[in-house]
């Protein structure tokens, strides 16, 4: 066995020695070959061939640079125009369909005296713009409702820059009774002297920045008012389809959970919409729905899809037409929709002052839905609204608006007395109590605060 592996061995190293002599051989002819002049030198490395020496990247070559095909045909295969099928096709999932939770009750947008002379719903006035048309021409209108400082050359001889009262608009008692120069310096005056006590190891309010976060939401709600005179160039709708409107999106807001929040974006979006926008009477539920399905996709965790806001129109509207719908919505208002804080931001920070009293937040909500019925509120910032809120619940709770409620607001409590009658007013109407929001409140889960501001109101009054 050991005489057989010597054998072998040696003829291996026999082999090996015979190919390296012919090689040597090889090179020396082709040495000589080349110093005669014969053929020229060719270099080791083929296109082929990868140098021993050269780094390679970490994703190997991905270049096109060298690379040449390998088919030697001239003749190139004809290029197959089929397309690769699509997901649907190529798979075979069932499709699902989508289960729609039912309301408990019909949901309407119209009022039973509202007159239709036509048989489809729609009235003889002509639409002015179709919502669903993109092609339709807008009409767009571009009043300006903040109240613009007067040049040097108007002042006369008046003493300070102050706007006299009677030039100010009859309807904005917010410029004749809030934004008056005395009070605001007084509100002033009070916050600049008031001593916070920051609870730095409360997290969820982050009080190294609130001061900050605050002073840009002045900024931002400012910008993100509504007009409030556009119902004076609308064709079709007038103030109470609005409260309709609103009234019946408290109902889906409430049959689908969604978060506080939602309601005022959705509302908002309608409100400056409708600023700029003419909109028939047949389509302002559509303008609604669209805008609450638009607000649920920047609040809600689990937004409800298109086939269920479909079915909150009782198929009304197709989900074509609230996509359409959407496109439009969002380009009028150049998709500025996340910027808008509802007054439950600012009631968060007021309701500090009373150490988070519950009774307090749970009666500010339901005077806050009370004015967002009301369409003198639109001048009202979302801040002015919140502390409308708490000044009317702590009014009717026998509490007081001190230095704590002044800071944290912005507002004293002599600037707020106008809205407060709004409030009370609205309260006393012979028929507020077949509103939605007041049946809602009349929960036990909400305290039953609408019954209570209520009796307050009408015993007050």
């Amino acid at each position: 066995m050991a005489s057989r592996l010597q054998v072998n061995n040696s003829r291996r190293l026999n082999a090996s020695r015979t190919k390296t002599a012919d090689e040597n051989n090889l090179s020396q002819q082709l040495k000589s070959k080349h110093n005669a002049g014969g053929m020229p030198l060719r270099s080791a490395k083929s296109s082929n061939s990868i140098s021993v020496n050269s780094k390679r990247s970490a994703f190997g070559d991905v270049s096109n640079q060298g690379k040449r095909p390998t088919n030697t045909n001239t003749e190139s295969k004809p290029v197959s125009n089929k397309r690769a099928s699509s997901f649907s096709e190529a798979s075979n999932i069932p499709q699902t369909k989508l289960r729609i939770v039912q309301p408990s009750s019909k949901l309407h947008v119209y009022n039973e005296d509202d007159q239709m002379t036509d048989d489809d719903g729609v009235d003889d006035g002509p639409p002015d713009i179709d919502l669903t048309d993109e092609e339709d021409e807008v009409q767009v209108h571009d009043h300006k409702f903040d109240i613009e400082e007067a040049d040097e050359e108007d002042l006369g001889d008046n003493e300070s820059d102050v706007m006299e009262q009677d030039d100010i608009d009859e309807d904005d008692w917010v410029m004749r009774h809030v934004e008056v120069p005395s009070l605001i310096e007084h509100v002033n005056h009070v916050q600049s002297n008031y001593k916070e006590d920051l609870d730095f190891w409360d997290t969820t309010m982050v009080a190294e920045y609130a001061p900050e976060i605050f002073s840009y939401m002045c900024e931002q709600e400012i910008e993100t008012m509504a007009n409030p005179h556009y119902m004076d160039f609308q064709s079709e709708i007038e103030w109470s389809m609005r409260s309709t409107l609103i009234d019946w999106l408290l109902q889906v807001h409430l049959r689908y959970h969604m978060l506080p929040e939602t309601l005022w974006i959705a509302i908002n979006i309608i409100d400056r919409f409708l600023s700029v926008r003419v909109v028939s009477l047949v389509k302002l539920q559509l303008v609604g729905v669209t805008a609450m399905f638009i607000a649920a996709k920047y609040e809600e965790i689990l937004a409800p899809s298109v086939d269920e806001f479909v079915y909150m129109t009782e198929n009304g509207y197709t989900r074509e037409e609230i996509l359409k719908g959407e496109r439009i919505i969002l380009q009028t208002l150049n998709f500025s929709v996340s910027s808008y804080s509802s007054p439950y931001t600012w009631v968060r920070r007021i309701s500090k002052a009373d150490d988070y009293d519950i009774q307090t937040r749970t009666l500010s909500k339901f005077i806050m839905e009370v004015a967002l019925l009301d369409h003198r509120f639109l001048r009202a910032r979302p801040s002015l609204t919140a502390a409308v809120g708490m000044y009317v619940s702590r009014l009717m709770l026998g509490g007081d608006w001190n230095e704590d409620f002044v800071y944290y607001s912005g507002f004293s409590e002599k600037q707020l007395e106008k809205p407060t009658e709004y409030i009370l007013e609205t309260l006393c109407q012979p028929r507020f109590d077949s509103q939605f929001c007041y049946k809602k409140y009349s929960n036990k889960k909400f305290l039953k605060a609408s019954i209570f501001a209520r009796d307050w109101a009408l015993k007050s009054s």
